[in-house]
């Protein structure tokens, strides 16, 4: 038979098996996952678990279907194409009125100041209040350092924001900022026949009041459309974190360096990203439309 002879060790084997009067040709059946795990049927195994759960694990697949790791990657990424992102997380769950009061503003807005064009742009005054802290610490985002491959990871101890704080409104234009005002105060000068962007704030309403400004409401839960929010405060408080102040007027005093650090083109810029975010939105279909991609 030449090379196609059975081994010395397979004829033996042979001999015992037969010897037990056992003289099935058939391959027995063997324990473990059959030789190939990527069928139909794991195939719609892996989609049916994914479908109930989206947040299943490679190991919980594993054990439920008793198929390799390797498997299981390979259902997912070439045969299901599918692949694992993290939830993107949203400021509020909107209802459908918000939704709604979302686009029609943007609508409004981008007919009403045309798109940009008009020089209207120049006469919106928005403003918002906030906390700002003696100390706050930085993001994570901010604690990056670079390091060589030999290096150890740096650790940093996990701080809170302290509990001296002070509520500070702050209004300003296309053409640059108004005022800084800390929350005791009530000053209002110069704003007549303007018009008053706004994210509601009702110290800040009540303040302007008497100076015959119209208010031009902001969509409730829309950081991404309050120049406040997805602009001003951001910025100033990137400037102030992780250092620590001794008392409420070093972190207003440094409050007013990091707002006097803003140029001209900061303030034109925000206007313009403003108009540009009414556009995402419309196109977002009401969504929240940061981080989309």
């Amino acid at each position: 038979m030449g090379d196609q002879a059975p081994s010395d060790r397979t004829v033996r084997n042979w001999y015992h098996e037969f010897d037990r009067n056992n003289f099935s040709v058939e391959d027995a059946a063997r324990s473990g996952r059959p030789r190939t795990a990527i069928n139909e049927e794991t195939i719609d195994a892996v989609k049916s678990i994914i479908e109930d759960d989206p947040h299943s694990t490679y190991e919980e697949m594993e054990h439920t279907l008793g198929i390799g790791s390797s498997a299981v990657n390979s259902i997912i990424h070439e045969y299901l194409k599918l692949h694992k992102i993290c939830t993107r997380w949203v400021p509020h769950q909107l209802t459908d009125g918000q939704k709604q009061f979302r686009i029609q503003f943007c609508r409004d807005s981008l007919e009403r100041f045309e798109g940009g064009q008009s020089r209207h742009v120049f006469d919106i005054i928005t403003g918002d209040e906030s906390w700002f802290y003696h100390y706050d610490p930085t993001t994570k985002e901010q604690s990056k350092v670079w390091v060589s491959q030999t290096d150890p990871r740096p650790t940093k101890v996990h701080r809170y924001k302290s509990s001296g704080k002070r509520m500070v409104a702050i209004f300003f234009m296309k053409s640059g900022l108004i005022k800084s005002i800390p929350f005791e105060r009530d000053e209002t000068t110069g704003l007549r026949g303007l018009i008053l962007h706004d994210a509601t704030a009702r110290t800040i309403n009540e303040s302007l009041a008497d100076n015959r400004v119209e208010p031009y409401r902001n969509p409730p839960y829309s950081p991404d459309l309050r120049p406040c929010g997805f602009f001003l405060f951001a910025k100033l408080k990137n400037q102030l974190r992780g250092i620590r102040f001794d008392d409420e007027h070093a972190m207003l005093n440094a409050l007013e360096q990091a707002i006097g650090s803003l140029t001209k083109d900061d303030f034109k810029n925000c206007f313009d990203d403003w108009l540009i975010r009414m556009h995402k939105c419309i196109d977002a279909d009401e969504q929240y439309f940061e981080k989309l991609h």
